[in-house]
């Protein structure tokens, strides 16, 4: 599973690839990272099919996490990626706003890693 991480705190690189050491040796997992909106737009527009799971932050300078779910779900249809949003503030306005933008699921940070593996794995 290609996963595209997108957070503008660079941190986040290390941490899931920490957290996720045994899913990406075994290569059940495959884990992209972009820093902003832009990069993100960017490598879906050079890599459409490859990314299945987006997890987006909302807060970023440039674009915001929501401004990119917005476009994702307007030009992704086929097959459509599954996007989780993910925030430091766990507001009713930012999930209200991500939820009728089309967001799949909503995580706060920190990130609750056991959840999140718990959320992908495969369902048999």
């Amino acid at each position: 599973m290609k996963i595209l991480v997108v957070d503008d705190e660079k941190d986040v690189q290390t941490l899931f690839e920490q957290r996720f050491r045994k899913e990406i040796r075994s290569n059940e997992m495959d884990f992209i990272f972009a820093f902003s909106g832009e990069d993100a737009l960017i490598y879906l527009n050079q890599h459409e099919h490859e990314a299945v799971l987006i997890l987006s932050d909302i807060n970023m300078p440039g674009m915001s996490g929501l401004e990119l779910l917005k476009h994702i779900k307007q030009k992704y249809h086929k097959p459509p990626p599954v996007v989780m949003m993910i925030t430091a503030y766990g507001d009713a306005e930012n999930f209200n706003m991500a939820k009728e933008l089309g967001a799949d699921d909503f995580l706060t940070k920190p990130v609750d890693f056991t959840a999140l593996k718990e959320k992908l794995k495969p369902t048999n």
